[in-house]
């Protein structure tokens, strides 16, 4: 019987021949990643640690620190990194959002297994990694221990055909899915096909982020020429990369023509089952619109909102929030002249951190408002107040409606 993309890659990590759904397996941690909200409640520094080279800490969440809890927290995490020799420490200057930070520092490599206590660490299966979001506790013991276990999910898999259109994105696409296809809780989903070679790596990352939302246990992506230059760029090399058998089984095998799809928005309160193309909306007025999160603060997500809010005005009474995903994205985008261009157009370009995404700083969004956001949640007060409503869409979908006032096809102000 042949294996899935994520029962060959568990398999060999475990140096067992075959698993199959319901099994249990022991894997080693190759990468262990901390943030800063771990510093911040309930730290007990310990004794010892099973491998700083394989733990990475990044400042991310609530950056710089907004109150005096998550201050506390920052001295702690520089403690624990100077008392354990940890090299791969990111603190403020070079911090940004956990999963950004990751990918550009090629800490998920293929084949791979990582651990973070993130819900959206399912954005390293973009690289052929196993990961997966734990528990602050679990993470703990991988810390000491340097090994976890999982239990095998049956694999979904999406076979993409056609070619996704420039103006289409990675958010587009898994907002289809997720509205064709519902939740997929207790399931692994693996995506190839020839179609995949026409999605950008940054749209794989967006999809490979947003599977949480729908509930998924990894999301994994095949190494194809478009990841191996990547993370060649990066310094990474001497992996081994995981792949399906031609003899896999799935729990189902759904295509997914990228070919003639629209941008797509998903309503307030889930993405499953509760998605529209933008065309077909009802027209919305919004009070805020985001561009940001670990799903779509990346360079390009950022350069598709700069290409169209250029030359062009926020509309009166709307909130254009920008934040990039990190640092270097930050820094990358204004030497670029993106956030010169975002900002005359009247946005207002953030620190990089996770911020206005979960409703904490930066952008908190009060009673009876409505935000359009391109980022990871759209469910009753994730960014702020629960009498608000959060619409998700594109980055592309974000910036055109900013200009208009209510929730727009990207495509009417592009013609």
């Amino acid at each position: 019987m042949g294996m899935t993309m994520i029962e060959n890659l568990l398999a060999r990590n475990a140096g067992v021949k075959q698993l199959k759904p319901g099994d249990i397996v022991t894997v080693d941690v190759d990468m262990c990643v901390m943030i800063d909200l771990q510093f911040a409640t309930l730290w007990i520094p310990p004794s010892r640690i099973h491998d700083p080279d394989k733990v990475a800490v990044i400042m991310d969440h609530a950056v710089p620190a907004p109150s005096l809890k998550d201050a506390e927290g920052g001295p702690k995490a520089r403690k624990f990194v100077a008392d354990f020799g940890i090299e791969k420490f990111f603190d403020v200057g070079r911090h940004g959002i956990c999963h950004q930070v990751i990918a550009e520092n090629g800490l998920a490599r293929p084949g791979e297994v990582l651990a973070c206590t993130d819900s959206h660490t399912c954005a390293g299966g973009a690289y052929n990694t196993a990961a997966r979001g734990l528990g602050p506790a679990e993470l703990y013991s991988i810390l000491c221990t340097g090994s976890t276990w999982y239990q095998i999910a049956p694999t979904v898999r999406y076979e993409l055909t056609g070619t996704l259109a420039p103006e289409i994105s990675g958010k587009d696409v898994f907002l289809y899915i997720a509205n064709t296809y519902g939740d997929a809780t207790n399931q692994n989903l693996e995506f190839g096909g020839p179609g995949l070679a026409s999605v950008p790596l940054n749209d794989r990352r967006t999809i490979a982020t947003q599977a949480a939302e729908i509930s998924a246990d990894f999301a994994t992506f095949g190494v194809d020429e478009t990841l191996a230059q990547f993370l060649t760029e990066r310094g990474v090399h001497d992996y081994e990369p995981a792949d399906a058998d031609l003899d896999a089984e799935y729990f189902d095998t759904r295509t997914v023509n990228l070919t003639g799809l629209e941008p797509y928005v998903a309503r307030p309160g889930t993405v499953s089952r509760n998605g529209v193309p933008v065309s077909q909306i009802e027209q919305r007025k919004i009070d805020q619109a985001f561009i940001g999160s670990c799903a779509n603060g990346q360079l390009e997500d950022l350069r598709i909102a700069a290409d169209i809010l250029r030359g062009k005005s926020v509309a009166q009474g709307v909130r254009l929030l920008i934040t990039p995903a990190s640092q270097q994205v930050y820094r990358d985008a204004m030497r670029l002249g993106y956030l010169q261009d975002l900002a005359d157009a009247g946005a207002v370009v953030t620190n990089s951190t996770c911020g206005a995404c979960f409703g904490y700083h930066m952008g908190v969004i009060g009673p009876g408002e409505v935000c359009l956001t391109s980022s990871t949640r759209n469910f009753t007060g994730r960014m702020g107040s629960t009498e608000a409503e959060i619409y998700m869409a594109s980055p592309a979908t974000v910036a055109a409606s900013a200009i208009t006032g209510y929730i727009t096809d990207p495509r009417s102000v592009t013609a």
